[in-house]
């Protein structure tokens, strides 16, 4: 079992956060499935611009899930601090600091992955955070700035000394964005040097490849994270998996279309028709992508205004033997 401060989770698999995936509807469907831990999108902690309509969504922390993790990226430690004060104050449990984004826009302003070059300052954000909240306090990593600077074994124990509660490690440096293949050896080394929970993360996409990761690493969990996406359930298969060696199949045909039309249904609620159809447009399309003969239906779902349209074309869809592939 895996205790970030005072919060024992149920099982070892979290959601990772994922900017414009990980809203409040899609943390609650996925720990409804089965995920031990979410965490929220990304928030800047720049407060000038929390006034936006998305950084007013991503600060909503009503009927969240427990604990609430929420995560704040930026590059200077006061603001940082002053972010994870507000959101505390707002109800968040755990503050997730983002140092694994690998986003242009975010590493031009010298934070996510960006922030790995700087040991120093990674030092004095982490004092100021902590120093802030008294709430636990996480760290995302990836495993260094580049191949040839793969420093997260050092940046992992000055977190451990700092104070940090966990840390989740992407498989993969800065440079390496997404592309290529996760590397786990960085992980095992950060695992034999820290006594703190780690979550390993990068190109876990089966409940196979979970216990393989956690064998190999020795990790204390690992962390989906654009595998879920159009899979909700897929931190929950991971957890039965790993509990008992069992596989759970993919949840049935109809299941899945109660799945999917009631996530749609808190998309228009959460964010009002006009946003919430427009997002669901494209968990949509991570539903459907890999399903034969979708791309059409996709292509029409796309131009759909009206959110009680979209229930019905999901509704019209799920009837179709073109789904039934999903029933087997």
């Amino acid at each position: 079992m895996i205790r970030i401060g005072p919060h024992f989770l149920d099982n070892p698999v979290a959601l990772a956060p994922m900017a414009g995936v990980t809203d409040l509807p899609f943390r609650r469907l996925c720990k409804q499935l089965g995920a031990g831990l979410v965490v929220s999108e990304m928030m800047s902690s720049d407060t000038s611009l929390w006034a936006s309509k998305k950084s007013i969504v991503r600060r909503i922390h009503a009927d969240e899930v427990e604990p609430r993790s929420l995560q704040i990226a930026g590059n200077d430690p006061a603001m940082m601090a002053e972010a994870a004060r507000s959101n505390v104050a707002l109800g968040a449990q755990i503050i997730d600091i983002n140092m694994g984004c690998p986003a242009k826009k975010v590493c031009r302003k010298a934070a996510g992955s960006a922030l790995l070059r700087d040991e120093g300052l990674v030092a004095s954000i982490l004092s100021a955070v902590l120093s802030a909240v008294e709430v636990p306090v996480t760290l995302k990593i990836r495993t260094g700035w580049s191949p040839e600077q793969r420093n997260g074994l050092s940046i992992a124990r000055i977190a451990e000394e700092m104070g940090i509660a966990a840390l989740a490690v992407h498989g993969r440096t800065r440079s390496c964005k997404f592309e290529g293949q996760a590397e786990f050896q960085t992980i095992r080394d950060i695992c034999a040097a820290v006594s703190i929970p780690v979550y390993a993360n990068g190109d876990i996409n089966s409940p196979q490849k979970a216990a393989r990761v956690l064998a190999d690493t020795g990790a204390a969990g690992v962390m989906i994270g654009r595998a879920a996406q159009g899979r909700p359930w897929l931190c929950g298969q991971i957890a039965h998996y790993l509990a008992t060696g069992e596989t759970l199949n993919d949840p049935s045909k109809e299941r899945q279309q109660e799945i999917l039309q009631q996530y749609l249904r808190q998309l228009h609620a959460f964010y009002g028709e006009y946003t919430g159809v427009r997002v669901a447009r494209k968990h949509v399309g991570w539903y459907l992508q890999e399903r034969q003969h979708s791309l059409s239906f996709r292509r029409e779902f796309n131009r759909i205004e009206s959110g009680t349209q979209q229930l019905n074309a999901i509704n019209q869809y799920f009837q179709t033997t073109q789904y039934e592939e999903l029933a087997a």
